[in-house]
């Protein structure tokens, strides 16, 4: 079968290969931004010592290199930053990389302007083309959030034209606290500089180290807070409990008490921690660390209570005793309602400073890694090789045991002349149980007397006379009582 060309069919084919003349002309006439520029890396300088990390709102530099296509002319670049990045735009840097291994330099003049967020650098001549070119941006500040910081940015040609820059990768940057920004600034600071310039004063008071630590130990200072904000509760009732067993008449509950507060008095508190946390759990006993350490300190604590109630409790007159038995109360009312009162009011400056000595002994617990005060401290020490640290570590414990040393010299002052007006007042005003005296001490009614139905100044171990002679026992008895029986304290 034999096929005829007709004219219809020649005019088919002179249209079809008109339309592909045309396209052949679109692509060789098409922008050149249609490839654009391909990046080999995008890096920002390391800002941290001794780690390879880009941290936030501190000064970096970003190095950005890529490869123009050869038919490709460069006039300058256009690099759009993250939100809330700073950087300098006079100091841009622009080389040119040529030769097989890239090791040929040569550099571009060129000018950089910044408008918000976009910096523009602009070449004096256009580059060579199908160069491979190096970008540095210095005096970079990423924000101090930190995160994946992209960068975007095209490439301006000798024809007018744009091509886009493809492949940048996200460069990672840590966030870093108020702190540390603050450190940050600090250490750009000149008076800073010129302080850190004498050894001493860097090695124990870097301002710079001083800030950026504080947050850090403030960690450490409230878990030391709530380990004693338990610790010391709980030893108050164990530390009466012994000091009630001490003193009771059987040999056993005195054995028990004597056994136990002369073991755990005789024995550094560092032993007794090592041996609660390294011993009990090859014993199969798990606890939890924090839990531990609360237990560890409230049994250390109740031992020295033990003695600081007892010295109260010895110290009140033995004619309260029977006072308050002369009014038909019996053995364990005596104690609850007449004796121990009087014996926390007494001991209130000594069991604050037991509060002051706990409080400074949970240092100790740094020792079995638990993080509080000074075990945040050490770790930035070990950081930062500066002793800074351990002095922001101690005003966390002064803020604490200063204001309540205060105290307690206060509150044993205002008991002293508490105590000094009471003895006044008795020479001629009320005695206790409202029974009037005179200058020597004899009664004339109130229901002390009526109670023991004695003479009033009988020599009795029932009378009243008794009962003002306890009532008139100067705070000192207190101090000798406590001082006999404390011979063995703690430092």
């Amino acid at each position: 079968m034999t096929h005829v060309n007709t004219p219809s069919n020649g005019r088919l084919l002179t249209t079809v290969a008109s339309l592909i003349i045309v396209v052949l002309l679109a692509v060789a006439l098409m922008p050149a931004n249609a490839w654009g520029l391909t990046t080999a890396k995008c890096t920002a300088r390391t800002n941290v010592d001794s780690q390879n990390v880009v941290q936030g709102d501190k000064e970096t530099r970003i190095n950005w290199e890529g490869q123009a296509a050869s038919s490709e002319e460069v006039t300058g670049f256009t690099f759009t930053l993250p939100e809330g990045t700073r950087f300098g735009a006079d100091d841009v840097k622009v080389t040119m990389l040529t030769g097989d291994d890239l090791m040929e330099r040569t550099s571009i003049n060129a000018t950089g302007t910044a408008d918000g967020q976009i910096l523009t650098i602009a070449f004096d001549q256009p580059a060579q083309a199908g160069g491979y070119f190096r970008v540095e941006i210095y005096h970079v500040f990423f924000p101090r959030e930190g995160g994946e910081m992209v960068i975007t940015g095209t490439a301006q040609l000798s024809d007018g034209t744009s091509a886009p820059i493809a492949d940048v990768p996200a460069i990672s940057v840590q966030g870093v606290s108020l702190a540390q920004s603050m450190g940050n600034w600090l250490s750009e600071q000149e008076w800073v500089q010129a302080w850190n310039s004498n050894k001493f004063l860097k090695l124990f008071l870097n301002p710079v180290i001083l800030v950026t630590s504080f947050p850090v130990v403030l960690k450490g200072f409230f878990l030391a807070l709530l380990i004693l904000a338990c610790a010391f509760p709980l030893a108050i009732p164990l530390g009466l409990a012994l000091a009630l067993m001490r003193m009771s008449k059987i040999s056993l509950l005195r054995g028990i008490a004597s056994v136990y507060v002369n073991v755990v008095r005789g024995t550094p508190l560092f032993l007794q921690i090592y041996i609660a946390f390294f011993g009990l759990p090859l014993a199969g006993i798990d606890v939890n660390n924090v839990v531990m350490g609360i237990a560890v300190l409230a049994m250390n604590s109740s031992a020295y209570q033990c003695e600081i109630f007892r010295a109260g409790i010895q110290s009140i007159h033995t004619g309260q005793f029977e006072a308050a038995r002369s009014l038909g109360m019996n053995g364990a009312q005596t104690m609850f309602f007449v004796i121990i009162p009087q014996t926390v009011r007494r001991v209130i400056p000594t069991m604050m400073n037991e509060f002051i000595l706990l409080y400074k002994d949970t240092s100790m617990l740094a020792a079995v890694g638990l993080m509080e005060v000074v075990m945040y401290a050490k770790t930035i020490v070990a950081a930062t090789g500066s002793i800074t640290p351990y002095i922001v570590a101690a005003a966390f414990y002064l803020v604490i045991t200063l204001p309540l040393a205060s105290l307690v010299g206060k509150i044993e002052a205002k008991l002293a002349g508490a105590q000094m007006g009471s003895d006044k007042k008795r020479k001629g005003g009320k005695g206790l149980f409202g029974a009037k005296t005179d200058k020597n001490n004899n009664t004339s009614e109130g229901p002390a007397s009526a109670a023991a139905n004695v003479d009033p100044t009988a020599n009795t171990a029932g009378g009243s006379q008794a009962v003002l002679s306890a009532s008139s026992l100067a705070a000192s008895q207190y101090n000798e009582a406590l001082g006999a029986l404390s011979a063995s304290s703690k430092n």
